[in-house]
């Protein structure tokens, strides 16, 4: 999925001074020396999950940013295990935390929710943290937070979490039940089943509950190839693989290039072809670039700033495309495959973001099509779930183009025969009607969809 720049983030985490509270709540701590008492790493895992809250910045972002980088390899790895585990089950933690409170549709401060966010989590899925740790420090939190009215609210819930019998297992489960449980938004998850079935769709949700695998679906690892998620690298693999079949391939283009990852295995496959790497943000692009200084055999990567949409014209950058025989149209999307890795997109995602993310992806997808060279193939691939981003997108845009879709069936034969996969990758389920269709939980990747499209030599 393609992130959006974020805000620079403060790097101290802050103590907020304390509010007016009445005389008879008793002396409390002042907010630094509330804050003094929470360790390092729960008040990096505090304020980033503040800022993620706030849209300020993307959880992996923060979790590489100043505000960790003073902690120890431990109290990072905690900080970490903290704001991914808060976001991944935070719907699940509030439907909880929602039955403990004197009203149930009582709007908690967000300083108060994220205390109890974190607090309740180490309760519930951190068996190592002690639970008066757990239960003291969150308070702190609320109290530097300048929530002292809160705290022995917050005090309150927690006991009550640390000490209720965990519920049993159901003999069947509602979808909206599974989808509470597993930390998903129902709405989210009554479509997965819809388009997907049942059982895909609880799979779906198991696997946005877990850390990504560390094992590869590939054979070849490592080395001078670069880190990057499977599902990324698969697309990317497929796409050379589009080259191998055709009888010349002079230039490449990667449309939606950033952050590169795509653009390095195709430089690494095709040793011979010029290859162009274009986004639309000039952050983005010069991130990519200083990425791309890191390998030796990325040297002819022409990178620039251009707006796939555009047809190429005068006004463009002159090492733009203005016609290829390859190209990678790896759109941005909402990433609801993803959500392991990114889960904060459950909370910020809503169903309205759908046809306007379709109409930004057919209007990419045209303008790659347009600069296709006759005979050219493009593969055109999101990591969203969701058919109005996938299929629906093709449909459209092939009514009212000269172009046909090519079948991805081969290609993957092709990738699985040269031994570039793995024995049990297990992908011959992904391939459906002439397209890719992986589904976290189904197969051994995040959810991509991927199809291939050829313009006639005669147009």
């Amino acid at each position: 999925m393609k992130q959006q720049g974020s805000a620079k983030p403060n790097p101290q985490p802050r103590a907020r001074p304390a509010s007016g509270r009445p005389a008879s709540a008793g002396p409390t701590l002042s907010a630094e020396e509330a804050l003094a008492k929470v360790t390092p790493a729960r008040r990096a895992a505090f304020e980033i999950l503040t800022l993620v809250g706030e849209n300020k910045g993307h959880s992996d972002e923060l979790l590489h940013s100043p505000l960790t980088e003073a902690l120890t390899p431990e109290d990072r790895n905690l900080a970490t295990a903290l704001v991914m585990g808060v976001l991944r089950w935070q719907i699940a933690l509030d439907a909880r935390i929602r039955t403990l409170l004197q009203r149930p549709d009582q709007r908690l401060a967000a300083p108060v929710a994220i205390a109890l966010r974190l607090g309740a989590f180490q309760l519930l899925h951190m068996d190592r943290i002690p639970p008066h740790a757990a239960l003291s420090e969150s308070v702190e939190l609320c109290r530097a937070a300048a929530q002292p009215h809160a705290t022995g609210m917050v005090n309150a819930i927690l006991r009550k979490i640390a000490t209720a019998q965990k519920p049993g297992t159901r003999v069947f489960e509602s979808t909206a039940a599974f989808a509470e449980r597993l930390a998903h938004p129902r709405w989210l998850v009554e479509r997965w089943v819809a388009a997907y079935g049942r059982e895909a769709a609880l799979a779906i949700c198991e696997a946005g509950q877990r850390e990504p695998e560390a094992s590869s679906i590939f054979t070849e690892v490592g080395g001078d190839l670069p880190v990057m998620d499977d599902g990324s690298r698969l697309v990317a693999e497929l796409a050379a693989e589009l080259a191998a079949a055709m009888p010349y391939v002079k230039k490449v283009w990667d449309c939606c290039a950033a952050p590169g990852g795509k653009t390095l295995i195709l430089a690494r496959r095709l040793p011979r072809p010029e290859i162009h790497a274009t986004d639309i943000s000039a952050k983005r692009t010069a991130q990519m670039q200083a990425r791309f200084k890191r390998f030796a055999f990325a040297d002819r990567i022409l990178c620039s700033v251009a707006d796939a949409c555009s047809v190429a014209d005068a006004s463009a950058p002159a090492r733009n495309p203005t016609t290829s025989d390859l190209s990678l149209c790896d759109v941005p999307c909402t990433g609801t495959g993803t959500l392991a890795t990114n889960p904060e997109i459950r909370h910020r995602l809503k169903p309205e973001d759908l046809p306007r993310q379709a109409e930004r992806q057919r209007a990419i997808l045209t303008g790659a099509l347009r600069r296709l060279a006759p005979g050219g193939r493009l593969i055109y691939s999101t990591c969203s779930l969701e058919p109005e981003e996938n299929q629906q997108v093709i449909d459209e845009v092939l009514a009212t183009q000269q172009f046909r879709s090519v079948p991805i069936d081969p290609f993957m034969h092709s990738l699985r025969s040269s031994g570039a996969l793995r024995e049990d990758a297990a992908l011959d389920s992904a391939l459906l009607d002439g397209a890719l269709r992986t589904l976290p939980g189904v197969h051994r990747c995040d959810g991509f969809f991927a199809t291939v499209m050829e313009r006639p030599a005669s147009v």
